[in-house]
């Protein structure tokens, strides 16, 4: 009788605290994306020059974390216990605000942008410690895949040699499966989104010549692909990254 009640209770305890949990962390993904969303705007107006747009856009992203900070500094989501990255995160992020309004008075856009990029860093270390997987986190590393594949940007690209056209087609491979995997994690709404299916369509569109450039050894074709692949690449950061 006791231990029929004892496993009531845990079930019980069990259909309460497992969808709280899930909300929790649901909640902490959707504040950072918040954040992130102001960063990436941010960062988009001081690589354009608009420093004025730039310094509104950090004054909310700024507003953004300290939202963030008041609910979850303290009280770490479930699947971040026990994350080293989880309390420095805080401490850091704290450094990083000085340093933002120090190179923004200096005006040092590229400095400002360097800290802006390292606090993207920061939650990407923090949700990969923990198997805690968001678009943004695929979008950054679609984004390295494709820095490795601009290496073949070389017009004077010798394609006699078979491991040039091994790799070629293997970074290109690469890509796709990054981007079928980014489209998956991409919650309904934004799949559905019309411009990240422009982006995502339109790179996997692009990808379809890279066997073309390697079967006639065109490095123009190539180079036009991945310019093209490059700007579609760029964009993703930019908006879902």
């Amino acid at each position: 009788m006791l231990a029929c009640c004892a496993r009531g209770a845990i079930l019980v305890l069990a259909l309460w605290a497992g969808p709280a949990i899930a909300d929790d962390l649901a909640d902490f993904n959707a504040a950072v994306e918040n954040v992130s969303a102001h960063n990436r705007v941010a960062i988009g107006y001081l690589r354009t020059g608009n420093l004025d747009l730039a310094s509104l856009e950090i004054d909310r992203l700024r507003e953004a974390w300290r939202q963030l900070a008041a609910r979850f500094a303290g009280k770490p989501p479930y699947a971040f216990e026990g994350n080293a990255f989880y309390g420095s995160l805080w401490t850091v992020t704290d450094a990083r605000w000085v340093g933002i309004e120090l190179t923004q008075k200096m005006g040092q856009p590229e400095a400002v942008v360097k800290s802006l990029n390292g606090l993207r860093a920061d939650l990407y270390a923090l949700r990969k410690a923990s198997g805690v997987v968001v678009l943004a986190d695929c979008v950054r590393d679609a984004n390295a895949i494709m820095d490795a594949f601009m290496a073949y940007n070389d017009r004077a690209l010798d394609w006699t040699k078979p491991e040039v056209r091994s790799d070629v087609a293997g970074k290109a491979s690469s890509y796709g499966k990054i981007l079928e995997r980014c489209d998956g994690i991409a919650g309904d709404t934004t799949r559905k989104n019309p411009e990240f299916r422009r982006l995502v369509d339109g790179a996997k569109a692009s990808l379809g010549f890279i066997p073309q450039a390697i079967a006639s050894r065109d490095a123009d074709l190539l180079h036009r692909v991945l310019i093209e692949l490059r700007s579609f690449d760029n964009l993703l950061a930019f908006r879902f990254g």
